[in-house]
This record gives structure tokens, C-alpha cells and sequence, in this order.
């Protein structure tokens, strides 16, 4: 009967032990006496007991109690007393006598053979010996493992030495204890005690960079208990010290500043950060910051611009605080000033404010002016003398300065004079003179916040393709200037399309622009759509006409439908005009739904009631309630009673009145003849 080699069986047994494995001097060392690999890596070796070899004895067993995957416990019993004569050189002993060259053989009985036999058989695949290859990898894998745990521990030990010292938080925390005690002012142990010898192994520039991250982490610690101390949040002190880093990086740095002073030379870094940050009255001035409604992102960035100079921020503050800049917005103008404005001297600042006063902005508007154009507050006095020259030289008086810089602060300080004498000579491309430019600069100042090549030139060119020329794009900028501050492809080019899809020619669109700009600056779909659907819905103008209806009277766009299209359109309809008629009125005469009802009863009264006309010469000629009735229609009509004449709405009042005269002298000779029966007519020959 074959027997399994007993060496074989030893070696998987004695593989199935763990690595016994200590911590010592930062490094993980194994017991020489346990280097074997493991062969079964989820059996867990709780405990393994030998007694001293004696060849007599045949009960000298190896026990081992292992733990299976399965979760229970077995023990094995390995007789070593047999030993197999075919393995007898080739097995190698665990422990050497000194004494003697004389190897120790370990011998198996049958027994204790067969018993180990049984239990491997019954082991899992995943317990089963594995190869050679599979081994390999298995100790390259703990290598590695090895090694990383390795550098944690590195890493933490570094932690350890470089946190600040304090009492356990909770029961069983672990802190870094020096030899005077945790409540001693003894440093932390130095880095090469904590290593032993291995700091030499860690590069120099990465040891560093952690080191000083490690201190700005318990330098942030100290200033939120700072904070904590001072009774604000631990929210709130978690947010401001995360918006903090500069003036973190400051106390740091100050506080390893002060080891060179004498009275700080035995203190600890905890202690020097705790005066530096007392010192500094930072705590004071957040609590005041915040009683004045800035917010933390905010008084963050101010603290981390005059780390050494916080003074300045407050004495800022009060000056803001004087010309009327509301609590909310002092935060505001303060960040977007610019980085100088902390440096800045009030007198300084009152001396520009004064100047701005004397041009035409008045005190009470200043807090509005500021706040709105931060920047005026980074210009020196010379700077912002001659930004006002600009506007005072071009013709604008005092008054319209003053009212300009309120509209719009930003002409006044957020551009340079070089950008700004470019947008004014622009403007004069279209014929404008220096005096016009000033006039339109004062209506609308957002003029000089627009992009030339963003802005201005597509608008140009794109109006330039709809048939606007040179005084078509004066009249444009003269009578509405806001169009060259819109948005060409998402404001302008869809209304163009719109118009086109109504049936208004692309050259007759361009005329209507010229003549009506405002259109530009309404809205397709809140103003100009509802429009045009209630006169094809409600007016009785065709589809074929509504195109013509837009073209020749734009202003209908611009009218409300509520108060003023409905009425008259209802004032209309009440007279006996049907609704198809009355659409066709305003096809010849758009402009008739925009008088008002006032204007219109009295013309109507006159002419039923006076005139005695039929309603249907009001409906051949609309534009009757063009004319003025006590200018035009009254006078004329008294001229054709007194002259026994009469005429259509059309001729009578669509003439000049030299032209008038003449048809009237026509008609009076006309009727003449007809009366005197003329000698030599065909009826008296």
C-alpha cells in the first residue's frame, strides 16, 4: 500500500500556521521561527503547541487547531515518528544542533497518517495546494499590502508628531504622549525617533509638504476654537475658516516666526498661534463684519487681502457707511473694489466724493453710485478728474452728468478713457456731432457698456441688409439708442423673421424700422404676436392685408390691446360699421384705431349731425378723423355752404389749401354757367 510522503504532509500542515508578525520600531518583523508561506489563506491557525522532540516517545505529536472556512474548529494530530525513507535527504529540518551535524527526522505513524489524510480530503477547493506560480503572486500581493501599511504607518506616526497635544475626546482615543506628559510643554518626540533610522527612506520634499499641510490643518483647528471661544458656531466657523486660507497660512507663519523671540523661544507652536491670533483682534472684527450683514465668503476675502492691516477694514466700512451704501451691498463693493481699495486713505476718498458732488451727483446718491460701480473707489483723484472732462467736454451740462452717472455708474469708472474715446468716434461715423454724441450719452449712458465688435457692427450690418443706410441708422440711434444694446440673434432676427412670415417685404421692412425703431425693443411674444392676432381675430383684417396693416402702421405694435385697440375697435363696431367693413378701413387707414374716443365722437358728431354725410363717406374715406376739426373740416365746410357747393370727405379735406380754393372757384364757376344759362349754349342757338 502506498503511503503519502510524511514530509509532503508536514509541510502542508506546518504551511496552515500564520506568520506571526509584530510591530517594532515602526516596521512590521517576523518571527525567524515562523517564515513558512501560507498554503490555505481563509484557514486561520489559532494556536500551535510542540513539545520538545524525544525519539522514544511515540505520543510526540504536533497538535494545531485550525478554523476552516466554514467557521469550525478542528484539531490535528501529526505523529512524528514515521518517517519515509524515500524523503529521508531531501527533507530539511526546521531547527539546527548546534552540538551536532546530525539532522532531526520526524516520523509519522499509520495512524496519525491516515487521520491527516482523511481531514485534507475534506478541505475546500479553495483550501486545496495550490501551485507554484499561484504562491508567487500570493507573496508578491502581501508584499505589497505589506509595504503600504508600512507608509500609513509612517504617515500617521508623522501626524502624530506634528498635532497639537490634548485630552481624549472619547474613551479610548490614542494621542501622541511625550516624555513630560500630555499636559507638559515638552515638544513631540523629533521625526528620527519615530522612524528609527528609516527617515532617510522618505523623500525629503514630500515629508515637507505634509509636514506643513499637517501643521495648516491644527492651525485652522486652533483658530475654530478661537472662534468657538468667541461664541460663534461650529458651523459658521467651519465655513469662515474654509474661506480663510491666506490669513491661515499667516498665523502660521507668524507663529513660527516668533520661536526666534526670546519670550517665545520654550512655548509651544499651539501657544504662539493662540497670540498670534489674540494679537491680531480678528475674532472682534468678524463679530462686527457680521453685525453688518456681510457674509462669510466675503469677510473672508477682506481678511485674507490686509492679513496684517485689519484695521483698514473697518475704518472702510464706516466711510462706505457715511455716503449712504446700504449694510447688504458694503460686502459687495468691497470685494469688487479691487484688491488697492484697502490701502486707500478716507480723506482721499472724501476729496473724489466732493468732486463728484460739485459735477452734479448728489450725496444721497453716492451710496447708489459706489455700490453699483465699485471700481470709482481704486481710481486716484487725477483719474477721476479727467474721466469727468470726458463727458463735460463733449457739451453736457452739470445737471445731465449728474443724472447720467445715476442711471448708469458703470460709464463713468468701469472703462478705460482709451475704450471710451473709441465708442464715441464710432458714434460719430453715423453723422452725429460731438454735441449730439454728448446729448445721446446722457439720454441713454448704457450706450458705453456695449461691445463695438460684439454689439454694434453686427447690428450695423445686418440693418445695413434690410435696406437701412447711413440716415436711416442716425434716426435709429437719435430716436431709440437702446436697439444698439440688444442682443441681434436672440432679439432682433427673430421679430425680422416674424415680419416676414406676415407677408412685409424684406425692403419694406427696413423702412418700417426707420420709421417706428421702438418695434425693435418690444417683445415677439408678449406684445407684437397678441397684436397682430387681435386684428385678424377681433379688427376684421384679412391675412392678405395684415402685412399691410404692420407696414404702414407699425405704432399699432406699441399700442395696448386692453385700453386702446378693444375700444376703439368696440366704438366702431357701435356706429353700424360691419366687422369685414371696418377691416378694411383699417387696411386703408391703420392708424385709426389709435385715436382716442374723445378725439373721435366729436368729429362723428359733426359730421351726421352738421355735415349730414351718410355713413358710408366715412366708410370710403377713414382718414376723416385724421384731419383737425376745428382747423381743417369746420373752416372748409363753412366755405362750401357759403359757396352753395359740395364736395366728397376725399376732396374736401385732402388738399391743400391753395388747392382747395381753386376747386372751390372751379365748382362755384361751374355752377354759375349753369344757373345764368350762358348765350351761345346749344339750348339758345
Amino acid at each position: 500500500m502506498h503511503v503519502t510522503s510524511p514530509s509532503t504532509l508536514t509541510r502542508a500542515v506546518l504551511s496552515c500556521s500564520s506568520e506571526v508578525l509584530r510591530v517594532h520600531e515602526g516596521k512590521m518583523l517576523l518571527c525567524p521561527q515562523h517564515r513558512h508561506q501560507h498554503l490555505y489563506p481563509s484557514a486561520h491557525v489559532s494556536g500551535c503547541h510542540r513539545r520538545r522532540y524525544n525519539p522514544s516517545d511515540t505520543s510526540n505529536n504536533l497538535h494545531f487547531t485550525t478554523t476552516i472556512a466554514t467557521g469550525r474548529s478542528k484539531v490535528l494530530v501529526v505523529s512524528s515518528s514515521v518517517l519515509h525513507r524515500d524523503h529521508q535527504t531531501a527533507q530539511t529540518p526546521d531547527h539546527e544542533d548546534t552540538g551536532r551535524n546530525e539532522q532531526i527526522l520526524r516520523k509519522h505513524n499509520a495512524r496519525s497518517t491516515a487521520l491527516l489524510l482523511r481531514h485534507v480530503s475534506q478541505l475546500p477547493e479553495d483550501l486545496e495546494p495550490k501551485d507554484e506560480e499561484e504562491e508567487e503572486q500570493q507573496v508578491i500581493v502581501a508584499k505589497t499590502t505589506l509595504e503600504e501599511e508600512e507608509e500609513e504607518e509612517k504617515i500617521r506616526l508623522l501626524e502624530m508628531s506634528l498635532v497639537k497635544r490634548r485630552t481624549p475626546q472619547f474613551p479610548g482615543s490614542i494621542y501622541l504622549r511625550s516624555h513630560g506628559g500630555a499636559e507638559s510643554g515638552a515638544s513631540p518626540p523629533p521625526l528620527h525617533q519615530l522612524f528609527r533610522g528609516e527617515i532617510h527612506d522618505i523623500d525629503d520634499d514630500k515629508m515637507l509638504i505634509q509636514a506643513i499641510e499637517i501643521r495648516r490643518k491644527v492651525t485652522a483647528e486652533i483658530f475654530k476654537e478661537a472662534m468657538r471661544g468667541g461664541r460663534f458656531s461650529i458651523t459658521y466657523s467651519t465655513n469662515l475658516v474654509s474661506s480663510l486660507p491666506d490669513f491661515i497660512d499667516y498665523i502660521m507663519i507668524e507663529a513660527a516666526s516668533m520661536k526666534r523671540l526670546p519670550d517665545f523661544s520654550h512655548s509651544t507652536f499651539n501657544a504662539r498661534a493662540k497670540t498670534v491670533i489674540s494679537n491680531s483682534n480678528v475674532i472682534p472684527l468678524i463679530r462686527w463684519l457680521k453685525h453688518n450683514s456681510l457674509t462669510y465668503p466675503q469677510i473672508g476675502k477682506l481678511i485674507c487681502k490686509c492679513c496684517r492691516n485689519l484695521e483698514s477694514i473697518r475704518q472702510l466700512v464706516d466711510w462706505l457707511k457715511s455716503i449712504y451704501v446700504k449694510g447688504e451691498l458694503i460686502g459687495a463693493t468691497l470685494v469688487k473694489a479691487g484688491p488697492t481699495v484697502l490701502e486707500r486713505n478716507t480723506e482721499e476718498l472724501d476729496k473724489i466724493v466732493g468732486y463728484l458732488e460739485s459735477n452734479g451727483v448728489r450725496r444721497e446718491w453716492m451710496g447708489f453710485v459706489v455700490s453699483r460701480c465699485p471700481q470709482l473707489l481704486s481710481y486716484t483723484f487725477e483719474e477721476i478728474k479727467s474721466r469727468v472732462s470726458f463727458y463735460l467736454d463733449m457739451g453736457m451740462n452739470q445737471k445731465d452728468f449728474g443724472t447720467m452717472v445715476f442711471d448708469y455708474p458703470k460709464a463713468l469708472g468701469f472703462l478705460t478713457l482709451d475704450e471710451m474715446n473709441v465708442k464715441v468716434n464710432y458714434l460719430k461715423e453715423f453723422g452725429l456731432s460731438t454735441e449730439e454724441v454728448g446729448r445721446l450719452l446722457a439720454f441713454k449712458p448704457q450706450l458705453m457698456g456695449c461691445s463695438i465688435e460684439e454689439r454694434w457692427k453686427p447690428f450695423v450690418k445686418y440693418m445695413y441688409y434690410l435696406g437701412v443706410r447711413r440716415d436711416g441708422m442716425r434716426r435709429i440711434l437719435t430716436i431709440k439708442p437702446m436697439v444698439f444694446c440688444v442682443d441681434l440673434e436672440t432679439t432682433i432676427a427673430p421679430k425680422v423673421r416674424f415680419l416676414q412670415d406676415i407677408g412685409i417685404r424684406e425692403d419694406a421692412i427696413g423702412s418700417m424700422l426707420v420709421k417706428f425703431p421702438p418695434l425693435l425693443t418690444y417683445s415677439l411674444y408678449k406684445k407684437i404676436r397678441p397684436v397682430v392676432i387681435f386684428l385678424m381675430t377681433k379688427a376684421g383684417v384679412s391675412q392678405k392685408d395684415i402685412g399691410k396693416v404692420i407696414a404702414l402702421g407699425p405704432e399699432l405694435l406699441g399700442c395696448s390691446i386692453t385700453h386702446k385697440l378693444e375700444v376703439n375697435v368696440k366704438y366702431f363696431l357701435s356706429l353700424g360699421i360691419p366687422l369685414l367693413l371696418l377691416g378694411e378701413m383699417i387696411a386703408d387707414f391703420p392708424m385709426l384705431l389709435r385715436y382716442n374716443l374723445d378725439v373721435l365722437r366729436p368729429k362723428y358728431r359733426y359730421l351726421r349731425r352738421i355735415m349730414v354725410r351718410p355713413l358710408q363717406d366715412l366708410i370710403e374715406f377713414p382718414r376723416f378723423f385724421s384731419y383737425s376739426l376745428d382747423g381743417r373740416i369746420i373752416p372748409r365746410h363753412k366755405i362750401m355752404v357759403e359757396n352753395r357747393i359740395n364736395f366728397k370727405l376725399r376732396y374736401m379735406l385732402a388738399s391743400t389749401d391753395e388747392e382747395f380754393k381753386q376747386r372751390v372757384d372751379a365748382a362755384v364757376e361751374r355752377r354759375r354757367r349753369f344757373e345764368s344759362n350762358v348765350p351761345g349754349s346749344p339750348s339758345n342757338s
